[in-house]
């Protein structure tokens, strides 16, 4: 009887599991797990290659940072965006025209990417739940993710899981190598510079302009203390009425992720949003990062993917300094070149960014920082990089494997 009485539970938790799945009343960063596994029993993956992304439409902005450089690589090598969420994952249809599957079960997952001979598998963050296609053996493992900066994720000791990074450039090398024990970083990381700024980029605006325009965007609060870098609570209100106050424009390009840990932020963002609104700024969330950079003829951030991406504009930046005591950065040469801006400074960001726009004295010093964070910026040149390192390691993996399988062959087997 209580064996029956257990089968039973199993069974009504599985029954309300799948109710909840189905009728969407999961937390919402928590994948679905409503997968396609029935249908790919014996299905195989379109191409060469899988960008797996487990997580919600929360993070979607990070893989939308890649869907230039992807499209590209599927017109090379086939490329199948394996998701774990099917809300995601009608989102990612609905946005480009690459494969796109939903997978619940790790045996489905594990199975499909042997029999589809997938040589590459594609990560754009490091989500504990990646660990679901690292466990393949068949695949050589490469981590993306989905911006260089000093941030502390960029040297999280999670790198070490993949098998390779594709990575900005030199800085990033250092800078892991600087920050990350016991890892190799000369060996495992691969420059490719930053691709998305190939596929998406677009002609700066031509100063001088009607009105100088700056662009603020900061970053959210972070997963952990220990990243908070924002300037939004802090900074935020008192650097927009600075900036306006100086008689300059203003694009403000709210992080996705804002409020999403600690609520304050949000409260933050939305009086940002109702200052802007009446000083007749314009919010940005519905545009490109490159959209905005076009229009902007400064860029104030936090320390984030903003400023690395922003180098080849050759126009000033400013970067805030955070104020919790917690945080922690992982700085390379650029947070030493450009000005920083703390919360006691927040009311002088009008006159800093005025004076930068006129009298840009460190334009030299950011042109030769460019190449060492970034690689060759010649249009185009990231982007061949990228393709040109993939097609290279898919060729590695079908060495390696068939060495395995080899070994396998010829390895006597304990059958006792």
């Amino acid at each position: 009887m209580p064996a029956r009485g257990n089968a039973l539970k199993r069974r009504v938790r599985s029954l309300g599991g799948k109710l909840l799945r189905r009728y969407r009343l999961l937390p919402g960063g928590m994948p679905d797990g409503l997968g396609d596994d029935g249908a790919l029993r014996d299905a195989a993956l379109e191409g060469e290659v899988v960008v797996y992304f487990p997580d919600t439409s929360d993070s979607l902005y990070q893989l939308r940072s890649w869907y230039g450089p992807l499209r590209e690589l599927h017109r090379a090598q086939g490329v199948t965006i394996v998701c774990m969420d099917s809300r995601a994952a009608a989102t990612i249809r609905e946005e480009t025209a690459l494969p796109v599957v939903t997978i619940a079960l790790d045996a489905t997952l594990d199975a499909i990417i042997l029999r589809s001979g997938t040589k590459l598998v594609l990560y754009i963050n490091f989500n504990p739940l990646n660990t679901a296609a690292l466990r393949s053996r068949s695949a050589i493992h490469v981590s993306l993710l989905h911006g260089d900066s000093d941030k502390t994720v960029s040297v999280s000791n999670q790198v070490k899981a993949y098998d390779y990074s594709f990575v900005a450039g030199q800085a990033a090398i250092d800078r892991l190598e600087r920050y990350t024990s016991l890892f190799d970083a000369a060996a495992r990381c691969i420059p490719v510079g930053r691709p998305s700024l190939d596929t998406e980029r677009l002609p700066l605006a031509s100063p001088p302009h009607e009105r100088r325009v700056v662009l603020y965007a900061p970053t959210w609060e972070g997963g952990q203390a220990s990243a908070g870098y924002s300037s939004l609570r802090t900074h935020g209100q008192q650097m927009v009425r600075s900036l306006l106050a100086a008689g300059l424009e203003v694009i403000y390009r709210p992080h996705p992720l804002t409020g999403v840990r600690v609520p304050e932020y949000g409260e933050a963002d939305s009086a940002v949003r109702v200052q802007l609104t009446a000083a007749g700024g314009l919010v940005s969330v519905d545009r490109t990062l490159q959209q905005d950079f076009a229009e902007a003829d400064l860029v104030l951030c936090d320390v984030s993917a903003v400023a690395n991406d922003w180098l080849p504009t050759m126009r000033p930046l400013i970067v805030t300094r955070s104020t919790d005591p917690q945080a922690r950065d992982a700085a390379t040469e650029l947070l030493d070149v450009v000005p920083r801006l703390s919360e006691s400074e927040a009311d002088r960001a009008g006159e800093l960014a005025v004076d930068l726009i006129e009298h840009d004295t460190l334009r030299e010093e950011r042109i030769e920082l460019t190449e060492y964070y970034l690689g060759d910026t010649t249009p185009g040149a990231s982007l061949a990089r990228f393709l040109d390192a993939c097609r290279r390691l898919a060729a590695r993996r079908d060495e390696l494997w068939s060495q395995i399988q080899e070994n396998e062959r010829t390895t006597p087997h304990d059958r006792s």
